[in-house]
């Protein structure tokens, strides 16, 4: 089969069947009509690029991710503390406040000594869309359109805590695992920053408003832009051209402060991030160190790899207000491969130390002995080649929405080592965590993957000649994951619009993300994205080809599949395929014949019919990935009557009770000698 031409294609996909009628594709206006009853919620302010100012510096070789006009950090503090470093946690209850009319800010609700009259609790972290819906998990859709879940615009949070002593003289950063999705943060009344993007973390350096030994007051105004007019119709689609995802899309924007927050006290000549990659019996490692101090500093940096007794000592000369990286390759012969079968762990630790030897400051991180790279058609992972069977997830659960705890992320995820998944895509947005470590820990391959979720031709000039979300959103993700050694594979985005005539703005947006990718990924894992075609004509710039598809449900039969991947390797010979989203859906506990459209023997039988053909083609088909673990929670203007449940899972919305191709999955062989 010849690669037939993109001009004149009109695929279906799961975008264009659940859009028709409700989505539109022109740049809208900025003046939106009311969207929730009694509020008018307004866009949130927009400047000339997305406000954290992200850029990416060479510095020594390296390529370096500034934020606020500062080094990004570790987050790893969430989880781990150093030893040099101090942390108060912020999670707990906040006082709460909607503010509909965008009322708050003219009020002073950002200042201290301001009236908390009329003010609620809230938990952070939580999802507000839960604080007023006891049937949040419920199939019945009575309610739905109904109570905070549908509470738009703006809202307020506000906590106090007493700012250690011992702090003075430290720098001080107030550190957000996510808000969802814009938030503008003041503390002691003083704006420290702003930030867009609901599921990065940021942080936001806050010492110059703090006073060691005295309350300190910190706001968060936190805005979600509004999806529909009216929700129980799904009529009157609300957009904003800057946002990413720009309108409404195919899950739920959980609003709030949604992980958790912290204050962390670290020197002024500060360790920032450690960057490592290792394999071959080579350690490399990047640490870039910053001094935000008013004098020189000269000292040593010392990194011992964690395997065996070997460790490097690096002298180093920082002057103030300079970024320095320091490079240091050390052999790690012998230290043990992080595998799937054998997930070894190590932790790297990095000090700096002054003259007489005190250590400053120090910092660790854990990492894995692997390599990825693309080998022709093949994927491989540690030289060996690999076949990846795994699903697509949405963080989220009935109870805490997308505020999941640790013990709903235990249960959901071991869903793959019971089903013998050994991959999982985070779609379409990065993770908490405790996902990533989890997976390091039991050796679940990822693709991690942002909000670049359908955007048109418009937004997607806008974000790459202006704005620059995407590829805020690209730098930030390989830049917090880097050291993971599940992720294997970075995705830039999801069944986004294509434009004609050789598609010069789609393949300029995703070249711009790779590019920012690439300037920050010592490791140079692949890059791939969903594309809603297997005829995207930007195939060439990405590793491995990868493309969602729904014959036998939104178009064509399932028999279809075999000859369109085999079109697809005959026109990119040289790349592995992943069918990076496939799946139908079902009536959870509806039975009948297999040949009958919402039965969960259809369903069933659609996925075999699938699972067959990609596997009949392991020396180019890389991966499979079902759609979806379970069923999730969606605004996009259908399924009302099911509470807004869209029913594609392997299991529904409770995340335990299994449809019938959950077996089915568990049962499927990956190809010989895989």
């Amino acid at each position: 089969m010849t690669r037939l031409p993109l001009n004149g294609i009109s695929m279906p996909t799961r975008r264009t069947v659940l859009k028709a009628g409700v989505l539109t594709a022109a740049l809208p206006s900025l003046t939106l009509p009311r969207a929730y009853a009694g509020t008018t919620p307004s866009l949130p302010p927009h400047g000339e690029r997305e406000p954290a100012g992200t850029r990416i510096e060479r510095i020594a070789g390296t390529g370096v991710l500034f934020q606020y006009d500062d080094v990004v950090p570790s987050f790893d503090g969430w989880a781990h503390q150093e030893p040099t470093r101090a942390y108060r946690s912020l999670d707990g209850t906040w006082a709460f406040r909607f503010d509909p009319d965008n009322e708050g800010l003219p009020r002073g609700w950002h200042l201290p000594g301001g009236d908390l009259a009329g003010w609620d609790r809230i938990a952070v972290p939580s999802s507000w869309d839960l604080k007023d819906e006891p049937d949040w998990g419920s199939y019945d859709g009575t309610g739905f359109g109904t109570g905070t879940a549908f509470q738009d615009g703006y809202a307020w949070y506000r906590t106090e805590l007493r700012v250690p002593g011992a702090w003075v003289g430290k720098l001080v950063r107030l550190m957000f695992l996510a808000v969802n999705y814009r938030a503008d943060v003041w503390v002691n009344g003083r704006f420290a920053g702003a930030h867009e993007g609901g599921h990065t973390p940021f942080a936001l350096s806050v010492g110059d408003a703090l006073q060691p030994g005295s309350v300190a007051v910190i706001a968060v105004r936190v805005h979600r832009r509004a999806d529909f007019t009216d929700y129980r119709t799904g009529t009157g689609p609300l957009d904003d051209p800057l946002a990413v995802p720009w309108k409404p899309v195919d899950y739920w924007p959980y609003a709030g402060i949604t992980r958790s927050a912290w204050l962390e006290a670290v020197p002024q000549v500060t360790i920032a991030k450690v960057l490592v990659s290792a394999q071959d019996g080579e350690f490399e490692s990047r640490v870039i160190v910053a001094n935000h101090g008013t004098r020189q500093f000269s000292g040593d940096l010392v990194v011992q790899p964690g395997h065996g007794t070997g460790r490097s000592v690096v002298p180093v000369n920082i002057a103030p207000g300079e970024v320095t990286v320091v490079t240091t390759s050390l052999e790690i012969a012998g230290a043990p491969p992080w595998r799937a079968d054998s997930p070894r762990l190590l932790r790297a630790t990095v000090q700096l130390r002054s003259r007489d030897r005190a250590v400053v400051d120090q910092l660790s991180t854990t990492y894995g002995v692997r390599s990825v790279h693309v080998d022709g058609t093949l994927l491989k992972v540690n030289g060996e080649p690999q076949f990846l069977k795994g699903f697509n997830w949405h963080e989220e659960s009935a109870a805490h929405g997308r505020s999941m705890t640790i013990s709903e992320y235990e249960h959901e995820l071991g869903h793959a080592l019971e089903t013998g998944a050994n991959f999982l895509r985070n779609c379409v947005y990065n993770r908490h965590p405790f996902v990533y470590d989890w997976a390091d820990r039991h050796g679940v391959f990822v693709m991690d993957d942002i909000d670049n979720m359908w955007l048109n031709t418009d937004q997607e000039r806008v974000q790459t000649e202006r704005y620059g979300l995407s590829r805020a959103l690209a730098a930030t993700m390989a830049w917090n994951q880097h050291n993971r050694p599940s992720v294997i594979l970075w995705c830039l985005q999801n069944e986004s619009e294509i434009d004609a005539n050789g598609a010069p703005v789609y393949r300029a947006w995703l070249q711009d993300m790779k590019d920012a990718i690439r300037a920050l990924d010592i490791q140079n894992r692949p890059v791939t994205w969903a594309s809603a075609t297997s005829w995207d004509p930007a195939f060439d710039i990405a590793d491995v080809v990868g493309f969602n598809e729904y014959f036998g449900y939104f178009y064509g039969k399932n028999e279809d599949l075999g000859p369109t991947i085999d079109a697809v390797h005959q026109n990119h010979p040289d790349k592995p395929i992943i069918i990076t989203e496939n799946g139908s859906w079902s009536y959870l506990g509806q039975h009948g014949p297999d040949t009958e459209q919402g039965n969960e023997e259809w369903q069933a039988a659609n996925f075999r019919s699938h699972w067959h053909q990609v596997t009949d083609r392991p020396d180019y088909v890389a991966g499979y990935l079902f759609w979806v673990l379970k069923d999730y929670k969606e605004r996009l203007g259908y399924n009302e009557e099911l509470n807004g449940i869209s029913t594609m899972g392997l299991l529904g919305f409770d995340s335990t009770t299994r449809r019938l191709v959950y077996d089915d999955f568990a049962a499927a062989a990956l190809p010989e000698g895989r």
